[in-house]
């Protein structure tokens, strides 16, 4: 490994480049005490806003969302974020030059001849001190591969459910196309081999894509089922017809039966989330709502004379008890 000219200094002037524990903190505007659960949903409330895709030729908010990533990918790494806190990495999740490691060469026999008049190292004496450390290292066991990082992405429901193709762009700047299989759910973790921290002499790590999924405004998933409320007419519900209804593969006809009621459950077989993993495809289950909508004159006149045939009290045994 080439040691760059200037890169390593004395230990007492390495004091002053620790980094502020509070940096990445700041960065997602959250406490130093804040919960995973507070670090996730900082960090996904910044990702929407700065998002470059959102934000095209926007240089600043581009460089704000890398950011926002990088703090994310040390605060949400619970290993990390130890480190991170005990000032054993930095910023950059990177272990700060003034490592106990270094210090111990320093301060031990082998480091008092380095000791000079200013205190500086010179190349030669760093060489030879890093180049003992990296023998020993080979000795043990040779090249290090990469670490992994994490990631958080935000997936639509319908993405999750049927699958789809994203595009995302990393905190060093590299775009990767990542691809969500259908019936992914929440939490999990897609991998993507070699996309991860560089090795030493080793293989690159992995970079690992927690899939976030956000909520749809009228389905619902429990396992591979989905749940979905949908609205009726008096009319549809009394009398019984055909309607249309939304899947996530898109709209199907459905039959309402005659004498259909709020929370009627009928089901569309195969309709849910679609066959994956070698898993048969789900179901949808369509949970009825009647809506009067606005009542006209002729069902208000109608209502006022009709004597039902059979009595009905919606309210029976809801009297108060005793």
């Amino acid at each position: 490994m080439a040691i760059q000219s200037g890169w390593v200094r004395r230990a007492g002037q390495l004091k002053g480049r620790r980094n502020n524990l509070d940096d990445l903190y700041k960065t997602l505007g959250v406490a130093r005490d804040a919960t995973a659960e507070d670090i996730r949903k900082a960090y996904r409330k910044l990702a929407k806003t700065h998002h470059p895709d959102l934000n095209p030729g926007n240089a600043g908010v581009e460089s704000r969302f890398k950011a926002v990533a990088s703090a994310n990918a040390i605060l949400s790494d619970p290993v990390k974020r130890g480190q991170y806190d005990r000032g054993e990495i930095d910023a950059a999740g990177q272990a700060p030059p003034s490592s106990p490691r270094y210090q111990n060469y320093a301060e031990g026999e082998a480091g008092r001849r380095y000791g000079g008049g200013d205190g500086a190292w010179d190349e030669d004496e760093l060489s030879s001190i890093f180049g003992s450390m990296f023998n020993e290292a080979r000795q043990r066991g040779g090249a290090r591969r990469g670490q992994d990082e994490r990631y958080t992405l935000a997936a639509g429901f319908l993405e999750a459910v049927n699958g789809a193709n994203r595009r995302i762009t990393l905190p060093n700047g590299h775009v990767l196309d990542v691809k969500i299989p259908p019936g992914t759910t929440e939490g999990q973790i897609l991998r993507l081999r070699g996309q991860g921290g560089e090795g030493q002499g080793g293989s690159a790590g992995d970079a690992l894509i927690e899939i976030s999924i956000e909520p749809h405004p009228y389905f619902s998933r429990t396992g591979d089922d989905i749940t979905l409320t949908l609205p009726v007419t008096i009319a549809e519900a009394v009398l019984g017809s055909e309607i249309e209804v939304p899947t996530p593969g898109g709209r199907v006809k459905m039959r309402i039966p005659p004498g259909a009621d709020t929370g009627t459950k009928l089901r569309l077989r195969g309709k849910g989330v679609p066959q994956n993993g070698g898993l048969a495809a789900g179901d949808l289950y369509a949970i009825l709502r009647v809506e009067t909508g606005t009542p006209d004159a002729a069902l208000e006149n109608f209502l006022r004379a009709w004597k039902p045939e059979h009595a009905f009290n919606p309210r029976r045994g809801m009297e108060a008890q005793k």
